[in-house]
């Protein structure tokens, strides 16, 4: 059985509930949902989907580099939709922050995220 190691970063927002930032297990890194949270201000960044998807993004990028991570380490992302209506605006600025080849990735529509936001991704990396 392997150990769990937590991975915390002030450069992403802190986590709000029982939970961590990301846990290692092994070679695998596995990173919380991350919402459009500015992690200097404690709030919620405004605006679409793509505007709110690039914060994400970049909270997404912040907990990978405190884990010694770049987003070429992903291989599996999950993208969940406050609407599907979305997706090419989110698909855009995901497309922006991950270089190929591509980690594997699924996109939900939900019926509603953490205050409300238009998108949060979650992420799997390896090391």
């Amino acid at each position: 059985m392997c150990a769990k190691q937590i991975v915390e970063t002030a450069n992403a927002p802190a986590a709000i509930g029982p939970y961590s930032q990301a846990v290692w297990a092994g070679d695998l890194l596995f990173c919380s949902g991350q919402i459009p949270i500015d992690p200097a201000t404690g709030q919620l960044v405004e605006g679409d989907a793509a505007t709110q998807a690039r914060q994400v993004l970049t909270n997404v990028k912040a907990v990978l580099e405190a884990a010694g991570l770049t987003m070429a380490d992903v291989v599996k992302a999950t993208v969940f939709f406050k609407s599907m209506n979305d997706f090419q605006a989110v698909n855009e600025v995901y497309a922006s922050f991950f270089p190929a080849p591509c980690p594997a990735r699924s996109g939900v529509e939900v019926a509603r995220l953490p205050r409300d936001v238009l998108v949060e991704i979650e992420v799997i990396a390896k090391r």
